[in-house]
């Protein structure tokens, strides 16, 4: 019988991914890679997600990249690396390009591959139980999947090289105060916290929200022009839109919207 590694499930306007290698921490190989690119293949495809959840079966969120193929492939290792790295680097591109709000609900280890995989999410919520931690030099290697990118920008270009290089494991309230991680809650609360941003989230104005994660991710890489222009071109743009007539009739009409209906 074929392992379910990954599940996606689709209600309401939330999408929730769960990486299913719970003996394994959630390591990604090739085979949750692929797998993982076709959920984001298929959410971008459904207009109606609003909102994406991701999250990890067991124990953990994700401890890393599966090392067991690196270790058989001895000398070849180069190879089973680019087999691995590539689908790995269109899912972190993916998230970033995903129309819909993705939120990383994290537990326990949240290490390498699983941290990289955490900070290209646009919210990352995390119990009181999870650890964040490098661990890429541990193996003799720099990090991928965007992490010191994510890490330079979040907490700029010294803390960031001291963190990555020395490896030390960080609590979830040390990352939430270095402004790594959204917030922190209980493990028996993350699941009922998660779910009530995701509602919150796929009940607003789901065209102006994806033009706010573009001009969010795209912010601090471009000049104040050419943010200005993308905003007005953003704002123009959704002028033209259902909810914006429905968002500026509710304000007039001293009423909550209702968008996307």
């Amino acid at each position: 019988m074929n392992e379910v590694i990954l599940r996606l499930t689709i209600s309401r306007g939330i999408a929730a991914i769960t990486l299913n290698r719970p003996a394994q921490l959630n390591a990604i190989n090739c085979g949750l890679a692929e797998r993982l690119v076709a959920a984001l293949s298929t959410i971008d495809q459904d207009t109606s997600v609003k909102a994406v959840v991701l999250k990890g079966a067991g124990r953990a969120f994700m401890a890393g990249g599966d090392l067991k193929d690196f270790h058989e492939a001895g000398e070849r290792a180069p190879d089973a690396v680019k087999r691995l790295i590539v689908p790995f680097h269109r899912i972190i591109r993916g998230i970033r390009d995903l129309r819909p709000p993705v939120i990383a609900a994290v537990h326990g280890a949240v290490a390498g591959g699983g941290l990289a995989l955490a900070l290209a999410c646009d919210f990352v919520i995390a119990s009181a139980d999870a650890v964040f931690t490098p661990a890429y030099l541990r193996i003799g290697t720099n990090p991928d999947g965007g992490t010191t990118w994510s890490v330079a920008k979040l907490l700029g270009e010294r803390r960031a090289l001291e963190w990555l290089m020395l490896g030390d494991p960080i609590s979830a309230q040390q990352a939430a105060g270095l402004g790594l991680i959204n917030r922190v809650v209980a493990r028996e609360a993350l699941e009922e916290e998660v779910q009530t941003l995701a509602s919150r989230i796929a009940a607003g104005p789901a065209q102006a929200q994806a033009s706010l994660k573009r001009l969010i991710w795209r912010a601090t890489s471009s000049s104040v022009e050419d943010q200005l222009e993308a905003e007005a071109a953003g704002f123009t743009s959704l002028a033209a839109t259902a909810d914006f007539r429905e968002g500026v009739a509710a304000f007039i009409e001293r009423r909550e919207p209702r968008f996307g209906e």
